[in-house]
């Protein structure tokens, strides 16, 4: 495998930790309804965090 589908598995993998956590929380029409939001933002350009949260991230 190379480090391009090793990187891909990880983000995948956190992707699917997330959307657990959100199921676990919320239910299973919220973790949906959000991971579909982000695809239309990611599809449409606009920013998936607000700035300020960006301004905390490590």
């Amino acid at each position: 495998m190379s480090d391009e589908d090793t990187s891909k598995d990880a983000y995948f993998s956190r992707v699917g930790q997330l959307a657990e956590a959100m199921i676990a929380a919320h239910g299973k029409d919220f973790a949906m309804g959000t991971l579909v939001l982000a695809a239309r933002f990611i599809a449409e350009g606009k920013p998936l965090i607000r700035t300020s949260e960006a301004k905390r991230e490590p």
